[in-house]
């Protein structure tokens, strides 16, 4: 096999793979009472803490409008809540009921996470660098196309 076709066949792969991340993430959220966008939206919230409205606007791309309902769907819910700051009792965060958040989706993650972390340490040394190395490359294109547009 040629380095083109190499080259073809893992960025062939790795859509494959982003495609059915969604898929599975879509059925996740499904089974676990929400939206397949409201659920990968809670999860800005488990990687970044308690985010402005306006923060979490410019993550998801969302109009403040739409950012209000998804709080009021996720406040509802007993995931997040509002919290106001105490020098500007203007400026508003939403902090995430972390605990909350992780209980209702470790069912539904544990066995993937498990399975994950078995199929990572099946792998040599050097090829989990040769992974790392990848994924991090990978990962700064998309932030670096993201960047590109906003």
């Amino acid at each position: 096999m040629t380095q083109d076709e190499q080259v073809l066949e893992i960025r062939k792969l790795s859509q494959k793979y982003a495609y059915n991340s969604i898929e599975m993430h879509t059925g996740i959220a499904k089974k676990a009472g929400f939206s397949g966008t409201d659920h990968k939206y809670l999860g800005f919230f488990l990687q970044k803490g308690k985010l402005t409205p306006g923060e979490l606007a410019e993550l998801t791309g969302l109009t403040t409008g739409s950012v209000t309902a998804l709080i009021d769907r996720f406040e509802k819910k007993s995931l997040v809540h509002r919290e106001h700051d105490s020098v500007d009792r203007r400026k508003v965060f939403i902090v995430p009921k972390r605990e909350k958040i992780m209980a209702l989706m470790k069912p539904f993650y544990q066995t993937f996470q498990d399975e994950t972390e078995k199929l990572i340490a099946s792998f040599t040394s050097e090829e989990r660098k040769t992974i790392k190395a990848y994924l991090t490359k990978a990962l700064q294109l998309t932030d670096d196309t993201l960047g590109k547009l906003k």
